[in-house]
C-alpha cells in the first residue's frame, strides 16, 4: 500500500502515478519568520509520477493557506491568503569523486531538487512552499506610508505633528545654499 505522508519513489515505480492531499498545521516558531504572526491550516495537493530521465520524478501541485503578517513599513498586522502552484523535478544527487569537490549545475537543472533518499516527506514539501510564498517584505498595502522617522506614529491615517520637511542635522550647513545660489544668479 502506498505511503500517503511521503512521496515514495519506489511506490511510483511499483504502483504508477500517485495523488496526495494533506492538510498540515504549522506553528509560527516552526516556520521561523519574524514577520509571521499566525498561520492557518496548510492544504497541499500533489500528483507525482515518473519523469522522462532515469530515476527522475515529477511532482505538480498546489498549496493554499491563510496567515497574518506584520507589515514591514507600519508594523500593523494584516491578513494574507495564498494559493500557489508548484512544479518540481527530483533527480538523484550526482556522485562526487573527490572530497570537497563542487558539482556544476547546468541551466536545465536550476529547478531540480536532488535527492539522496527515495522519499520526500509531504510536510517538508508544504513547509518549503510556504517559505517560497511568503513575501520578502510583506506590506499591508502597496501604498503603505509606514512609520514617522521622528516620532514613530503610523502615517496611514493618524499621521503626526512632526515637521514634514525635517532636515538631517548632518546637512544643516547646506540648508541655505540653494537660496544663496539663486540670489547670485539674480545679480
Amino acid at each position: 500500500m502506498p505511503d500517503k505522508e511521503r512521496i515514495v519513489f519506489d511506490d511510483i515505480d511499483k504502483y504508477g502515478p500517485q495523488h496526495f492531499e494533506r492538510t498540515y498545521q504549522f506553528t509560527t516558531e516552526e516556520l521561523a519568520r519574524i514577520e509571521l504572526v499566525e498561520i492557518g491550516p496548510v492544504s497541499l495537493a500533489a500528483d507525482a509520477r515518473k519523469g522522462d530521465l532515469p530515476a527522475e520524478y515529477l511532482a505538480d501541485g498546489t498549496t493554499t493557506f491563510t496567515a497574518g503578517f506584520l507589515c514591514a513599513r507600519c508594523v500593523e498586522p494584516f491578513p494574507f491568503a495564498n494559493a500557489s502552484e508548484f512544479h518540481l523535478r527530483f533527480r538523484p544527487r550526482p556522485e562526487i569523486s573527490e572530497e570537497n569537490a563542487e558539482v556544476e549545475v547546468t541551466p536545465d537543472e536550476l529547478d531540480v531538487e536532488f535527492y539522496t533518499e527515495r522519499a520526500i516527506p509531504l510536510r517538508h514539501l508544504a513547509n518549503e512552499q510556504i517559505q517560497l510564498a511568503i513575501p520578502m517584505k510583506p506590506l499591508c498595502t502597496d501604498a503603505c506610508l509606514g512609520l514617522c522617522a521622528q516620532c514613530g506614529a503610523n502615517q496611514n491615517g493618524e499621521g503626526c505633528s512632526c515637521a514634514e520637511t525635517a532636515v538631517d542635522t548632518r546637512f544643516a550647513a547646506l540648508a541655505g545654499i540653494r537660496e544663496e545660489l539663486a540670489k547670485k544668479h539674480e545679480q
